[in-house]
């Protein structure tokens, strides 16, 4: 799930070409053998006192599914109220034989609006449902300011509004030009930030807080990371060794730890949405064009080459005739395997068959 190695400067960029330091490994670590130095392996980092990190295990619930559960609730009896009402039962698209309804946003290609909206929604609700007041310094907005004007005195009183959080990071996003996926893994390193340094968001530190997951996530996903100094062009008043700063305390606190598997990939957009239709935050659906519909069949048909190709490699057979049937096996029965490939309009169905 885009780069495994990330190149983190910590000085101003003097040339335009980006060169990458990479560090020779002179030991490697065999199965059940503990590393002697000053770094800890990746196994040794494991969590051992059964709590799971829902930020590296896909199977545990995300921090901001649980903090929002109250309102997630309340949005599914409000929808279920209104459908009992005539009146107020919102409209809703439906596909027939001559008209097929998409929304624009799949989990390997997601809406970059909506999923801002939604990475901000689930920040709002950390915010607003936060256990405790646990502070990290590099954090505090009143110790590093992000403007000149610095804060104001009760800047730790009151909570940021949804709309509030979305417009900083819509910003960001913008200015730096990141997509939709820089925005999914911005949230998966916030609450890794959180269960790792026992660090709780709050009005006091949440824009430097996304402000660095922002700044790695984009370094880690994208091929062509933006430079510290390039936010620094975006947030006036901030300054290089600030954002230096900021990025190496937040990859300690991460204990390097930037892998992100797929399936936790998966996860918190599939919770994201959940999160969406709660609050009717909606992904907006359009009738499937002639265009679209052409590029969803040549994937199709890709994808149906791809598992053709892959299960003749394996040893099994496209098609089989009855002469090439031989018996064997249990009782003599014949035994045939054939691999199936349907495309049944835009979808791809794979089985494998035993007779």
């Amino acid at each position: 799930m885009g780069n495994k190695n990330s190149c983190c400067s910590y000085s101003s960029p003097q040339t335009s070409h980006r060169e990458r330091v990479v560090i020779p490994i002179e030991d490697t670590l065999h199965e059940g053998e503990i590393s002697q130095t000053n770094l800890q392996h990746i196994s040794e980092r494991e969590g051992d006192d059964g709590e799971a990190d829902p930020s590296q295990d896909p199977m545990a619930k995300t921090i901001f599914i649980e903090r929002s559960k109250t309102a997630i609730e309340n949005g599914m009896i409000r929808r279920k109220s209104q459908h009992q009402i005539a009146d107020l039962r919102p409209l809703k698209k439906s596909s027939s034989c001559s008209t097929i309804y998409l929304d624009d946003s799949t989990v390997s290609q997601p809406n970059l609006k909506n999923t801002v909206k939604c990475v901000a929604l689930a920040i709002y609700y950390h915010i607003k449902n936060r256990d405790s007041q646990r502070q990290i310094d590099i954090f505090d907005e009143k110790l590093h300011p992000l403007t000149r004007d610095g804060v104001s005195e009760d800047y730790d009183k009151y909570n940021p509004e949804h709309k509030q959080i979305y417009k900083f990071v819509r910003t960001l996003f913008n200015a730096a030009q990141l997509t939709a996926e820089c925005a999914i893994i911005t949230l998966v390193y916030l609450e890794r930030l959180l269960t790792y340094s026992e660090l709780d968001i709050q009005p006091s530190n949440w824009k430097r807080i996304v402000l660095g997951a922002i700044l790695l996530a984009s370094k880690v996903w994208d091929d062509q990371a933006v430079w510290n100094v390039d936010y620094c062009q975006i947030l006036k008043d901030i300054t290089v060794e600030d954002m230096n700063e900021l990025e190496r305390q937040f990859l300690e606190l991460l204990q390097f730890n930037i892998n992100v598997p797929s399936s936790v990939y998966a996860k918190y957009y599939f919770d994201l949405r959940t999160l969406a239709e709660a609050n009717d935050l909606t992904f907006p659906s359009e009738p499937l064009s002639i265009e679209r519909a052409q590029k969803l069949e040549a994937m199709s048909r890709v994808m149906a080459d791809k598992y053709t190709q892959e299960a003749i490699k394996n040893g099994l057979k496209k098609w089989s005739s009855l002469d090439n049937v031989t018996n064997g096996g249990h009782g003599g029965q014949a035994e045939r395997r054939y691999l199936v490939v349907m495309r049944v309009g835009l979808i791809v169905y794979q089985t494998s068959i035993e007779l």
